[in-house]
């Protein structure tokens, strides 16, 4: 069957239309942040966690009572307009002892985390640099402390230096970084090799230029998504500690510590146990949904 030359029509295109711009370009960043906004379940994510930043900041103010103020009238009462969480056995009230406990884990999981970035980027990002045996010994270094059981190690620390706030993040951080360093380190191993690397070296850039311009720029998406994915580890950590009396100390209020001293009552007042082991299950949810979201959104193989 022959088809006729008069059924096709000549695409007519003017100049102006072939230098038109089909889309607008975007950057990597907006790219990764449309990609991010496409993904709900990250977004849900992302809301709980502005969610948890609001009232850890303002929850204290919405309360007429304070963490620590007693009250033994009023101990053990259920969640009412007085005590919207309910009251502990000393009077005080639960919510606002959860917003204080979402400050702590905030804050020990944000610090704690940023010490693991920047050791761990250094200390990666050395290892991949300079190669060798320098490479060697840095890795025998980080194998040897992946060896001994983390929770073992912060035990430990704490007893040694006892409890609060900033022992527990010295702990953590002791070993924590250690993760964070392999990653780099194999992402950074696999870009040295890259043509723009040797390039730059070519054009005689000198190892922290090369590491601080070229390689940890362009490894920015697994760092991210590593950094995301330990806050909730550290939260976590926090919170056992407490909830084993090594971490913070009373008047001061932790989701560990609550969730200790609700755990005796849960049969019968379980409202003290229920809103501390939420607000510690959906801050981890949160964290993970953002991490899980980021790392498809940072991946370059699925930018279009």
């Amino acid at each position: 069957m022959s088809i006729h030359k008069d059924l096709f029509e000549p695409l007519v295109q003017s100049a102006d239309a072939k230098e038109e711009i089909a889309r607008p370009s975007l950057s990597y960043a907006q790219d990764a942040w449309r990609r991010f906004r496409q993904n709900w379940v990250a977004l849900i994510g992302l809301g709980l966690l502005l969610l948890l930043g609001m009232i850890a900041i303002f929850g204290p103010y919405l309360s007429p009572h304070t963490y620590y103020a007693t009250n033994l009238a009023l101990k053990n009462h259920a969640p009412s307009r007085e005590f919207w969480f309910g009251s502990d056995d000393l009077g005080r009230d639960i919510f606002a002892r959860i917003c204080l406990g979402a400050r702590i884990s905030l804050f020990v999981g944000i610090v704690a985390a940023l010490i693991d970035l920047i050791v761990g980027v250094l200390w990666g990002g050395i290892s991949a640099l300079v190669g060798g045996r320098i490479d060697s010994l840095m890795m025998r270094v980080a194998d040897v402390l992946n060896a001994i059981p983390y929770l073992l190690v912060v035990i430990l620390l704490m007893v040694v230096m006892g409890s609060g706030l900033f022992p527990i993040i010295i702990a953590l951080t002791m070993t924590g970084w250690i993760g964070m360093a392999r990653i780099v380190r194999g992402q950074l191993m696999q870009l040295r090799e890259q043509e723009f690397i040797l390039a730059a070296i070519a054009l005689g850039a000198g190892n922290r230029r090369i590491l601080f311009k070229h390689l940890i720029p362009n490894a920015m998406g697994p760092i991210i998504v590593t950094m995301t994915l330990t806050i909730p580890i550290a939260i976590f950590t926090e919170a056992f500690l407490s909830f084993l009396g090594l971490g913070v100390q009373a008047p001061i209020a932790s989701w560990g510590t609550m969730a200790a001293d609700g755990l005796p009552a849960m049969r019968y007042y379980p409202w003290r146990l229920f809103f501390p082991a939420v607000f510690i299950s959906v801050t981890m949810l949160a964290f993970n949904l953002v991490g899980d979201g980021l790392r498809d959104a940072l991946d370059p193989k699925q930018r279009k």
